[in-house]
């Protein structure tokens, strides 16, 4: 099942390449098609899945170069399920949205082989396997940013893949570093994080700070974060909501790997992990804070939620864990929302300029109810999955650094000025009397189908939480007594 939703989406976006660039509507069907089917895969496979059961399940592996002992490994645990229902939904979300795109059969071809990219990341159990599909996601996103995306559009996805492709040099002498450690010079994950736990703690920090460079620059985290605010504002809105929405967990759950490799190393360095969290709670927070540019708002703002899941990594206990999980899902969600009807704002007005959005509740109304929704989201209202999730990490975060968590909610206090500042400019009187057209059918199932996830995990949280809860239970008590 594993293989099959890796590669699927490649053999739609072989199909894909051969269809006529000029067959629109067929294109964005297949599209559609291709993206329905992974999610139903993904559906298949939370059916299956045991939270009570093994610690990685739907295990397959198949030697891939024996002599170094690389594997062609695949499998689940709860929380690489989490991130393969929340890269099958973006993507579906983003085809949705994408019929009016231009160069079709480029842009969906590239689409749904980034697609298959980040499922190998989330499933892949072995560290070169991991590598190699961390690296694939490069291609598709710098050619769809480069050829797609905005006036910046080169100097943007020149950005991203030199910044990323820089933190990766990192991670791969750090992998080998871990392979020459492992039991029978291997690249298993498992084999690596044996190896790697017993290893003085001198070198696990050395090792730790390649991962954490190579993971920080995806996530981001301040001071590595230069590329984010252009690829996101050059980016075409559906590339967004994945660049945002997964491509920003992937760092984190890179992160949460590493964890379960080099415990020693990550309670040495616990204190200035949550430094670092808090420095880009409050460093993104603030930047959102004075930006005009809509769009610049919600990456600034990216920056500041995903400091908040390196707190609760950095934390080391359940609680923490748990709420790094969910607000990875929470920001995807959120994120992704506002990516998207952001994006289709500006593709019938031609700016993001919040000042030309006065009034808009009585011009566009659906408009008006989705961006004020993402905003409510993104700041943690009662109800919704941000909310829960930062709950998490402020129990976790409070255990360890008491008082000092005050920082979260000052970041909190500054994100809900930005929210309430861009909702006062949609509920002012109209300057103009005419707008943009609302949302079409299409476009309202999408935002709408984001909407309904951020109050079902909101409200009803149980089922992420007993999803993940054994995996992050795991990992933490490699940490107990720390």
């Amino acid at each position: 099942m594993l293989k099959l939703l890796v590669f699927l989406p490649v053999f739609g976006a072989a199909l894909l390449a051969v269809i006529p660039g000029r067959h629109r509507q067929l294109l964005w069907r297949l599209a559609l098609a291709w993206a329905l089917a992974a999610l139903l895969v993904t559906g298949a496979l939370l059916v299956v899945f045991d939270p009570a059961g093994a610690p990685v399940q739907l295990f397959e592996s198949r030697a891939w170069n024996a002599r170094l002992g690389s594997y062609f490994a695949l499998g689940i645990d709860g929380i690489s399920l989490a991130m393969v229902g929340l890269t099958a939904l973006l993507t579906l979300v983003a085809v949705l949205v994408s019929r009016h795109i231009d160069s079709p059969r480029l842009y969906y071809v590239l689409l749904l082989l980034l697609q298959s990219a980040m499922f190998g990341v989330f499933t892949a159990r072995d560290w070169s396997l991991f590598y190699v599909f961390w690296e694939a996601t490069l291609i598709p996103l710098f050619f769809m940013i480069d050829r797609l995306g905005g006036e910046n559009r080169q100097r943007a996805a020149l950005n991203f893949f030199l910044y990323t492709l820089g933190g990766s040099v990192f991670m791969l002498v750090a992998l080998l570093f871990l392979y020459d450690a492992a039991p029978g010079h291997s690249f298993a994950m498992h084999d690596m994080a044996e190896g790697g736990r017993g290893l003085p703690p001198a070198m696990q920090l050395l090792i730790f700070a390649g991962l954490f460079i190579g993971f920080a620059v995806k996530m981001p985290v301040v001071p590595l974060h230069g590329w984010l605010p252009l690829a996101h504002v050059e980016a075409p809105s559906p590339v967004s909501i994945l660049l945002s929405g997964v491509l920003l967990k992937m760092g984190a759950y890179g992160l949460i790997r590493a964890a379960e490799t080099l415990p020693a190393a990550f309670v040495a360095v616990q204190d200035g992990l949550a430094a670092l969290a808090l420095a880009s709670l409050l460093y993104g927070a603030l930047l959102a804070w004075r930006q005009q540019d809509l769009k610049a708002m919600v990456a600034y703002s990216s920056i500041s939620h995903m400091g908040i899941v390196l707190l609760g990594i950095a934390a080391l206990d359940p609680a923490g864990f748990n709420g790094a999980v969910l607000q990875m899902v929470a920001h995807g969600l959120s994120a992704a929302l506002l990516f998207l009807v952001v994006g289709l704002l500006y593709r019938r007005t031609h700016s993001r300029d919040l000042a030309d959005y006065d009034g808009l509740r009585g011009r566009a109304p659906r408009f008006a109810f989705f961006v004020a929704f993402g905003l409510f989201a993104a700041i943690g209202l009662p109800g919704s999955a941000g909310f829960v999730a930062e709950l998490h990490v402020l129990v976790g975060a409070f255990r360890h650094w008491g008082l000092w968590v005050i920082g979260l909610g000052l970041a909190m206090l500054v994100g809900a000025a930005y929210g309430l500042r861009v909702v006062g400019h949609l509920l002012r009187p109209a300057v103009r009397s005419t707008g943009p057209d609302d949302m079409s059918g299409s476009e309202t199932v999408a935002a709408g189908l984001l909407a309904a996830g951020i109050v079902v995990v909101g409200i009803w949280p149980a089922p992420l939480l007993t999803l993940v809860g054994g995996s992050t239970a795991r990992i933490a008590a490699l940490f107990a007594g720390s």
